[in-house]
């Protein structure tokens, strides 16, 4: 019997039958077959008897479910379950990236085998943990690395201490004015990030800069997006307020976080340029500040008198008519704080579901066949397709029943990412083909 997980067992090919197939396309799920061979799907088929080439690995999922792994596509590796910014600010850099690189593994294992860098908390983190991953140096999800967050004096991300002046070691990078931004964008672009970061609203955390503040100018932003696009990167915002969300649309900016406060105006924007947007909410953290943050210092009465609640009732409203206009809102954001710990990531469907009338299986397409074309890659990841890159989740149940499995590791079987399991299967009936179990 050829042990799972080891060389030789990456350069054959594996067969999962007696499975539940869940596309993540929309198509119902149906009882089938998959054969995996090098990194990609070979044959999908709707009967549990394909035909398997010799040495093939088996492994009969005795009806559970093998659907396209998932994809967070707001990450922040960097974040390291402190309850502030500061707390993450003041993490030393040789901790900062051991807490990465352990944060990078558990992702996989939880069942993401892609996630989007959303941005980190020292320059370089997110560029050094993507290449350690397509090294082979650790385990983790394919990544595309983000730069720290760029923003403006007084503005989110701005933790600067008068008395401490060392903007290297600071969470955000302010600029003053477009060529400061340029200067500031050329420098990640040169440590080799896939996305830059730019904070066009507040946060409600943050005092004198809540959520409906928009204090970046065009001029700033456009330089930004010029640089981006002449080396073929791109730009993420963080914008709650409507007015961050119109800059950002006007400027041709396609990765729009949190979206918060909407009007009729800036909804037909975005329904205009839905064929290359993506919304990435983040609602978990509304959630978790209005109604499970008390031990941190935060009660429902302060965490409202912020405007949380404020903004938890828009965010609902404006999400809810995003999603039935077709613009693709996709689960994710903010996990990695004391209130939203890394790894519940997939809780974000169960909100979907519960408070913006997805059905559970438009909530599984966002993560998977949305999934995957954020990450750029949506002719080949996302979905169980013949040809398709084989990143697979086998689940222990039926996700449209209960979404709520795929946050519980025991109901995780398996991952596969690229081919290779990167967490193997312990059903008994695995064996190579043609030989004794």
């Amino acid at each position: 019997m050829r042990p799972v997980g080891t060389e030789e067992h990456a350069m054959a090919p594996t067969l999962f039958t007696n499975v539940n197939i869940l596309e993540g396309t929309g198509v119902l799920p149906y009882r089938g077959s998959v054969l995996v061979e090098g990194n990609r799907i070979r044959q999908v088929g709707r009967s549990t008897s394909a035909i398997t080439p010799a040495g093939a690995t088996l492994i009969d999922g005795a009806g559970a479910t093998l659907m396209p792994g998932m994809v967070e596509a707001h990450t922040h590796f960097s974040w390291n379950d402190a309850a502030t910014l500061s707390g993450i600010q003041t993490m030393p850099l040789e901790e900062h990236v051991l807490w990465c690189a352990k944060v990078a593994k558990r992702y996989l294992h939880a069942g993401f085998t892609s996630c989007l860098g959303a941005a980190c908390a020292k320059p370089r983190l997110d560029v050094v943990i993507r290449n350690a991953i397509n090294n082979g140096q650790i385990p983790g999800p394919r990544y595309l690395a983000a730069s720290q967050e760029i923003t403006v004096p007084g503005g989110l991300g701005d933790e600067t201490l008068p008395h401490l002046p060392f903007p290297e070691f600071s969470f955000g990078v302010n600029v003053n004015g477009a060529e400061d931004m340029r200067k500031s964008v050329r420098m990640f672009l040169k440590y080799g990030v896939d996305s830059i970061k730019i904070n066009l609203s507040g946060d409600n955390f943050v005092p004198g800069a809540d959520s409906h503040t928009a204090w970046m100018t065009d001029a700033e932003v456009a330089a930004a997006v010029e640089e981006v696009k002449m080396r073929g990167k791109r730009i993420i915002v963080h914008a709650r307020s409507k007015a961050s969300i119109q800059q950002a649309l006007r400027h041709g900016i396609e990765l729009i976080y949190h979206a918060s406060f909407t009007d009729t105006e800036t909804l037909d924007m975005m329904e205009a340029a839905k064929d290359r947007i993506f919304v990435v909410p983040g609602i978990a953290i509304l959630y978790a500040l209005l109604n499970e943050s008390e031990q941190w210092g935060v009660t429902r009465e302060i965490a409202t008198g912020w405007g949380y609640q404020l903004e938890w009732d828009a965010a609902l409203e404006s999400l809810s008519k995003m999603h039935k206009r077709g613009i693709r809102v996709l689960p994710g954001g903010d996990y990695g704080f004391a209130f939203t710990p890394h790894c519940q990531n997939a809780r974000d469907l169960e909100f979907f579901v519960k408070y913006l009338g997805f059905t559970p299986m438009e909530a599984i397409r966002s993560t998977t066949l949305y999934g995957g074309q954020i990450m750029l890659r949506g002719h080949e990841l996302g979905a169980i397709k013949e040809g398709w890159l084989a990143d697979l989740l086998l689940v222990d149940g039926d996700p449209l029943a209960n979404l709520s499995i795929l946050r519980d590791p025991k109901r995780i079987l398996a991952v596969m990412k690229d081919g290779v399991f990167a967490k193997a299967p312990t059903i008994a009936s695995q064996r190579a083909w043609g030989q004794a179990a």
